[in-house]
């Protein structure tokens, strides 16, 4: 199972009370105060986990404490500090306060350590409030309580690559040929129904580079509006450097390739007007069925792209593809990334 949103309740814990004791030693009968102060109570800690790639483990277990720290002991004994509740976030994970509605936190490196709720401190024990005038005090503080609240975490993967495209156009199979990733594929739509996240590996290069590449499932007419499965996913693809539009260009399903293109763009202008303004790479899939020729004429009539050509199936034009993918990825990078 595949969850990419669920609420959390995180609580740290509370610092340990402060202690009230006095140095009891045979022929030392005025000895002072020696009341150590509490521990620490325990953070709630966020950690970025390249290995965990959604959040069912938080589905089905919502709450998370820290420890209370343990409270003072006398001989100037301090408390120890809580344990810290440690949650593993798939990277590009964002907690957002439910109470406010904003976004508190944000996880995109790989160890990356984020504190989403601080444990209270420990309280002071006597032998802190001991002073010239008070030599003796029975005056102690209580621990602070922790922080604490319900959060939503929401999953918006991280990759270099977003590839989007009707259902049918072939993306499940993309990615099986140029990743290791196994996606299902068959012979109907929908096979994909959460996004499958592959690799592509540049081995043959001198710089050995790798590319993520996010597969979502297939797009519809209104998944701006929630229809189908694709708009669950559209952030998934928020945060790609490129998007990579494949086009059954056979024009499977008595479909019209130039209409899915034109579709797909709406879609992704209505979802967000950022997605339409991101570097976008057109590629035609399935060329080698004999209409895939007649309409990809058409095709560039009407919309004047660059457009690469492939097949799936008979892999003609995949390394071309790897290739032309990791320059327009270097090229759309921030300062060349």
């Amino acid at each position: 199972m595949f969850i990419d949103e669920c609420v959390i309740k995180a609580q740290a814990g509370d610092g340990g009370r402060g202690c009230i004791s006095f140095r009891r030693e045979k022929y030392e009968p005025w000895g002072g105060p020696n009341g150590g102060d509490g521990g620490r109570g325990g953070d709630v800690v966020l950690i970025g986990d390249v290995n965990t790639n959604n959040l069912i483990d938080y589905k089905y277990k919502p709450h998370w404490k820290g420890e209370r720290g343990e409270h003072g002991m006398g001989s100037d004994c301090n408390g120890r500090e809580g344990r810290p509740a440690i949650l593993k976030m798939p990277l590009g994970t964002v907690v957002i306060n439910e109470e406010t509605g904003k976004a508190v936190a944000e996880v995109v490196h790989e160890g990356e350590r984020i504190v989403l709720c601080k444990g209270g401190n420990g309280g002071w024990g006597n032998t802190r409030f001991k002073s010239s005038t008070n030599r003796a005090p029975k005056r102690a503080n209580p621990g602070a309580p922790g922080e604490g609240g319900t959060f939503r975490l929401v999953l918006k993967s991280i990759a270099d690559i977003g590839l989007v495209g009707f259902p049918n156009a072939g993306k499940s199979s993309l990615t099986s040929k140029i990743t290791k990733a196994h996606p299902k594929t068959a012979a109907y739509p929908f096979t994909t129904l959460h996004p499958q996240i592959g690799v592509i590996e540049y081995n043959d290069l001198k710089t050995q580079d790798r590319l993520l590449i996010a597969d979502v499932p297939g797009l519809i007419e209104g998944a701006s509006e929630n229809r189908g499965l694709g708009h669950r996913f559209l952030r998934h693809i928020e945060r790609c450097t490129l998007l990579m539009f494949l086009i059954d260009m056979a024009g499977t399903d008595a479909r019209d390739p130039r209409d899915d293109y034109a579709t797909l763009l709406k879609e992704l202008k209505l979802y967000d007007p950022a997605l339409a303004k991101k570097a976008r790479i057109v590629v035609a899939n399935k060329m080698d069925i004999p209409e895939a020729e007649k309409n990809l004429k058409k095709f560039k009539t009407r919309h004047k792209v660059d457009i690469l050509k492939i097949s799936c199936l008979t892999g003609d034009g995949l390394d071309k593809l790897k290739k032309e993918l990791l320059k327009r990825v270097r090229k759309a990078k921030p300062s060349g990334k």
